[in-house]
């Protein structure tokens, strides 16, 4: 061979692939040491038809090397053959020399351990799964067995209840009932979370009034804040909907969840829950909800503990407060499921603000709303927004007019601290951006959420991005 052949081939001797060089008539005249070692050929390989290795793989004639296999860069599965007749899978490709074009180069890898593994993943794949699935009957029997004696006994003690007149009695009662319905909530999330963990958890959706699932989330909870002395106040963006479709069941489920943290973790002051409208996709919009409160609060180094399964911030958390460390790890799956995502802010001692965001599908004969709904008084709220039409568009003169009034007034009561008014202003400044772009929407969600937390270096430096983006 001659010399520029040389220099072409004794770079390819220590190559971790089987390399090997044919002519038109099959006769191999190359293979590097990976091939002898491969194929097991001390010697003798030289010389031998290439449809030794690939056994009837090509046809060789007046007009060439005939094959079903492409020449080129495409990669074929094949098998090929060592001395004593053995084999092993080979991904193989098969390309003409540059340098002469009556020669051809195998290059091909031993696939048999990769596919050893790919078998041994296969089964750990499978085994895992099997386990899985015993796992989630075992779970699912475990908890249908608990849920049977916690509701007799909550049946029965519900009978006692009307029946009782002691009042040491009637407080031991309600004190067993609580418990019972805290167990219940506990075997709901193991089941919730041994579905989810399985894939096997579906939404379903279906048409549903939203304020009245809102008016049923306060139900659940307005007496134990009341009984807290806490506030709790809930409001909704006019632009959303009578109607819309989604799970209500799951949606109420992330509510609950989060407005009973809220209660469990604070003493004093107010719990305040906010469901704005984001954005609109065609038919579907997203819903960002805002649960606030002001409880313990959490470290900054804590909060990427929160939203992990069986997890609390601390051990004297769980002792304290009770709790799985389950809820918050189920409600961050469901946002998820519905294409959202969830997000907390905290500081120790001052509280905490989750805040989710989820899609629902909007039905086009619903009317929107034009008032907010205070669930603490269940009285309806004005908008503080002039009712000129034009005033209400985003974008229009008057819009903007009334939008830079308002943020003028906005920033004179935060320079003054009047944290209250300020608040007033911002609400009049969300209803005036309502069909703003989303990048707009948002800022304008997190000025709001500064200015709640009454943060004075966030709040300017949010007013300023919204500004500009004015």
């Amino acid at each position: 061979m001659e010399k520029k052949d040389e220099s072409f081939i004794f770079p390819m001797e220590d190559a971790l692939e089987i390399i090997i060089i044919f002519d038109k008539t099959g006769k191999i005249s190359y293979a590097n040491s990976m091939a002898r070692k491969k194929l097991e050929y001390e010697e003798g390989l030289i010389g031998k038809s290439v449809n030794d290795i690939f056994l009837n793989l090509f046809g060789f004639s007046e007009n060439g090397i005939e094959t079903d296999y492409q020449f080129g860069e495409q990669i074929h599965n094949l098998v090929a053959y060592r001395k004593n007749l053995t084999c092993f899978p080979v991904e193989s490709r098969f390309i003409e020399s540059a340098d002469n074009p009556e020669m051809y180069i195998c290059m091909a890898n031993d696939i048999l351990e990769k596919e050893f593994l790919n078998r041994e993943i296969d089964t750990v794949r499978q085994e895992a799964q099997q386990a899985l699935k015993v796992k989630s009957e075992f779970v699912a029997n475990v908890t249908h067995e608990l849920r049977t004696p916690v509701n007799g006994i909550l049946g029965n003690v519900r009978e006692l209840l009307e029946k009782a007149g002691d009042s040491e009695i009637l407080k031991s009662l309600r004190l067993i009932e609580r418990c019972c319905d805290d167990m219940n909530k506990i075997i709901n999330n193991i089941l919730d979370f041994s579905k989810l963990e399985a894939k096997k958890f579906t939404l379903e959706p279906r048409k549903f009034h939203f304020r009245n699932m809102l008016d049923y989330v306060k139900g659940n909870h307005i007496n134990k804040t009341n009984e807290k002395g806490l506030g709790f106040f809930m409001t909704v963006s006019p632009q959303i909907p009578e109607y819309v479709i989604g799970d209500e069941l799951r949606i109420v489920q992330i509510l609950n969840n989060l407005i009973s943290n809220a209660q469990k973790f604070t003493a004093v002051g107010k719990i305040t829950v906010e469901v704005l409208k984001t954005a609109q996709v065609n038919n579907m919009i997203e819903l960002f909800f805002i649960v606030k409160d002001t409880g313990i609060g959490i470290e900054k180094a804590d909060m990427a503990k929160l939203f992990q399964s069986f997890s609390q911030v601390d051990a004297s958390i769980s002792r304290k407060y009770g709790g799985t460390g389950l809820g918050l790890n189920i409600c961050k799956q469901l946002v998820e499921l519905m294409g959202g995502h969830i997000e907390v802010e905290s500081k120790k001692n001052i509280g905490s603000t989750f805040s989710f965001s989820i899609w629902t599908e909007i039905c086009k004969e619903d009317v929107v709303s034009e008032k907010t709904y205070d669930v603490k008084t269940d009285i309806k709220v004005d908008s503080f927004v002039d009712d000129a039409d034009d005033a209400r568009i985003y974008g229009t003169k008057e819009n903007q007019k009334n939008l830079n009034n308002n943020l003028s007034k906005l920033i004179l009561c935060v320079e003054m601290e009047n944290w209250e008014k300020a608040e007033m202003f911002m609400e009049t400044i969300r209803q005036l951006t309502e069909g703003a772009p989303r990048e707009v929407s948002r800022k304008v969600l997190r000025l709001k959420m500064a200015i709640q937390k009454e943060n004075y270096d966030k709040v300017i430096s949010e007013f300023g991005e919204l500004n500009d983006l004015l």
